[in-house]
């Protein structure tokens, strides 16, 4: 790849994929996590947020060649940006961890299906699209992190999923090329999405970047250029963002999607951890909320910064869904008094209750420096409940169930599924899961059909 720009690199490694290259493993994971994200999508479907972005597409595009979840058709770009809206909602799909960037990999999902069903393409061009989606955005979080610069995680999205959407569509390597230079210049959100006071933005960011994605893989696919130089030239991705990193795009398979994690719980995914011993405990001593003096936790900075009252601003203060799924308050308090932290703990109904308000303000947040150390090979957490009388019980965990050394499997996977599309015919629930679980042996079509019947 001698004399190639960084960006010609990525093309030609993206060119010459194959869904051989693909072992058996990865291509079961890759399957995981579309069922994980086809159940988020169906739980989403009856938020508000979703029905006005439904509305809209609905009034700006009446037909189109690809299909919105819930029915009706659209232009590729949009159906992108619904779709994932979806799948990115409820805040419940799939995470990576890099030690200064955590993303939402299955973002990349809404893209590279739009794609493929624009271009009439198989199973197999979908989970390969998406295996390099998947590749692209997590390598980048872990060489270029973007949060410290004040820039979205998304940021590296908008790469991977035109990487993966231009695959999909059968692009050159000069095309390919071009998708994710234009994809990678024109989206660089800003992380302000994610702090201080929060706003609907905050699930629809993503979706934005996966449209956008598409939009740039299809003028590519019309010969309109990008900047060749976009990572290495001036004023490009190195000076202006990330500061130079080296990835030799040559020699990267394809097995980042194997070290990706699943949400247990409803919740952001640096909580997943500290939710589950916190529940655990409850079941076990079954002490009256009333009778909680303090809850103290310990976790890693991370944690604390973004849901935990640090960096990213106060998460005491909390009156919305997008504020109290980015509160480790709320979701502590929450996981305490219900047992379960789903869709229902977000309802606004719940949110509001004095309950739930007078235990969150009980809650602690404070980074412990060693956890920092082991963050992301653990997810380590300690967790004080201090009652009125003055006894102190300590819980301890490093991981939960659907992090990298406890994943979630097939089966566990299906219990969330199901549980997720509790409201739709379960005969068509079943045939999703079904033709998800052979999607390598099908065409695209069988799968977008049975989506949109829900």
């Amino acid at each position: 790849m001698e004399n190639l720009t960084v960006v010609e690199q990525m093309g030609q490694w993206v060119a010459d994929k194959t869904f051989e290259d693909l072992s058996k493993e990865e291509v079961e994971a890759l399957k995981g996590r579309v069922l994980d994200a086809v159940g988020c999508a169906v739980g989403a479907l009856e938020s508000q947020t979703i029905k006005n972005i439904q509305q809209m597409t609905h009034d700006l595009t009446k037909d189109g060649s690809v299909t919105l979840i819930g029915g009706g058709k659209t232009t590729p770009d949009y159906a992108a940006l619904f779709n994932g809206a979806t799948i990115r909602y409820l805040d419940y799909n799939d995470s990576y961890l890099a030690k200064g960037e955590t993303c939402h990999p299955s973002d990349n999902i809404s893209a590279v299906l739009a794609a493929t069903e624009h271009n009439k393409g198989t199973g197999k061009d979908f989970l390969l699209g998406l295996a390099i989606a998947y590749q692209i955005q997590c390598r980048l979080s872990d060489e270029a992190p973007v949060r410290k610069h004040g820039f979205d995680h998304t940021v590296q999205e908008a790469y991977g999923a035109a990487a993966g959407a231009a695959k999909a569509l059968g692009l050159s390597k000069e095309q390919i090329a071009n998708a994710v230079a234009i994809s990678g210049t024109s989206y660089n959100s800003l992380r302000v999405t994610r702090t201080g006071a929060l706003s609907n933005w905050k699930g629809l960011a993503a979706p934005n970047t996966a449209r956008g994605a598409v939009s740039s893989a299809l003028l590519a696919k019309y010969n309109i250029t990008g900047p060749r130089e976009v990572f290495e030239g001036n004023k490009g991705f190195y000076e202006t963002i990330a500061g130079k990193f080296d990835i030799d795009w040559e020699k990267e398979g394809l097995g980042h999607v194997l070290k990706t994690i699943i949400k247990r719980y409803n919740a952001e995914i640096h909580s997943q951890s500290s939710i589950e011993g916190l529940i655990e405990f409850r079941n076990k001593e079954h002490i009256a909320p009333e009778d909680i003096k303090e809850i103290r936790l310990d976790t890693f900075d991370v944690a604390f910064h973004i849901i935990g009252g640090g960096e990213e601003g106060d998460k005491k203060q909390i009156r919305l869904k997008e504020e109290a799924d980015h509160s480790l308050p709320y979701m502590l308090a929450a996981a305490y008094l219900d047992g379960q932290v789903l869709p229902a703990q977000y309802e606004q109904e719940r949110i509001l209750k004095q309950d739930v308000q007078d235990l969150l303000q009980k809650v602690t947040v404070r980074e412990n420096p060693a956890f920092s150390e082991r963050f992301p090979a653990e997810m380590a957490i300690k967790l004080e409940i201090e009652t009125n009388d003055g006894q102190v019980y300590v819980v301890e965990k490093d991981d939960y169930q659907g992090f990298t050394s406890r994943p979630a499997s097939w089966d566990i996977l299906l219990e969330k599924y199901y549980s997720l599309t509790a409201n739709i015919d379960r005969e068509l629930a079943e045939k999703i899961a079904k033709t998800i679980e052979k999607l390598e042996d099908i065409d695209i079509s069988e799968l977008t059909e049975l989506l949109a019947k829900i």
